[in-house]
């Protein structure tokens, strides 16, 4: 949520008159993020985001869009688009695709516990399971078609060792399809930074904008690579039991997947340890941008490569 499209007070307050939401009384840039170009809003009727989209265009968004508006319908603490005078929810602003949603309550925790782990594993398979009756279907845009096309760029900016690792990976998650897991749409980013919290009560979900449609397993894995974690990127059984038992609470996990899992968590930390090294090799020019280090999910990856054996004991 980096600002790369500045956006003035007088560009804002006219395209504000497109909405019923008053008169702007004050805005300011969220320099947090990568992807998107983001503006805290408040007018006279509310608090809002403003999001401009650097990436995504006018066609691929209300996949994203019509979502947030579906699970909120459904009981989903998430941002509810806002729809125009003339009942659109995307709009154009500076030449990006532009939409305005609710802003929700609560901040981010740094430091996760078991409580904090267990809200959040009961609020991914809620997404989940409001999510079924969602009729739009969105392929992963950076599942493992993304990671073949995207390596060659990665691996001329690495060192030998650290390619071979890479490498063996890739060819490791190429050995495995798992086509029989439970699939719907998923959020695929829910780190701790896209979850909010009002004291003890997780108070909603937001960032919807990598969300697509794949294996709900992968969804979890990747979630327990952020929220599990101590700050040396090692695993805490605890907190990822937490989440587990609060997620199988809700949407009951299955025996093929207790044999997926060990494979998943190792393909969520590949796929942002290869979003990171892109992002950060291949930067866009921003006014307020933040690159996230790559050697993080590594060294979370190399965890979950030693610990196999123990993963495959670890269930609910």
């Amino acid at each position: 949520m980096s600002v790369f499209t500045s956006v003035s007070r007088d560009e804002l307050t006219v395209w504000l008159k497109q909405f019923a939401v008053g008169e702007l009384l004050d805005f300011q840039g969220i320099s947090a993020g990568i992807e998107n170009t983001n503006y805290f809003v408040d007018t006279q009727h509310g608090r809002y985001v403003l999001t401009l989209f650097e990436k995504l265009t006018a066609d691929e968004l209300p996949y994203y869009i019509n979502l947030m508006a579906h699970l909120a319908e459904h009981g989903i603490p998430c941002p509810g688009p806002v729809a125009s005078l003339e009942g659109q929810r995307l709009l154009e602003l500076n030449g990006k695709p532009a939409c305005l949603v609710s802003r929700l309550n609560g901040k981010s925790v740094e430091q996760t516990t078991v409580a904090h782990c267990a809200a959040v594993g009961e609020m991914l398979a809620s997404i989940h399971l409001a999510g079924k009756s969602y009729p739009a279907h969105m392929d992963n845009p950076r599942g493992p078609k993304w990671w073949k096309e995207t390596s060659p760029d990665v691996l001329s900016h690495m060192d030998d060792a650290d390619a071979a690792m890479l490498r063996e990976e890739l060819r490791y998650q190429s050995l495995f399809r798992f086509q029989d897991l439970p699939r719907g749409v998923i959020h695929a980013d829910l780190f701790r930074d896209n979850a909010l919290f009002d004291g003890e009560r997780l108070s909603g979900v937001i960032d919807f904008y990598f969300a697509c449609n794949d294996a709900w397993l992968y969804d979890v894995a990747i979630t327990v690579n952020d929220w599990c974690m101590d700050a040396s990127g090692v695993l805490d059984r605890e907190r990822m039991l937490a989440l587990l038992r609060a997620y199988h609470a809700v949407r009951p996990l299955s025996p093929i997947e207790r044999g997926a899992w060990p494979v998943m968590l190792r393909a969520g930390a590949l796929r942002f340890w290869m979003s990171r090294l892109y992002d950060l090799h291949f930067p866009r020019p921003g006014e307020q941008t933040h690159a996230k280090d790559p050697g993080h999910f590594q060294r979370i990856l190399a965890g979950h490569i030693a610990a196999e054996n123990e993963l495959k004991r670890i269930w609910v």
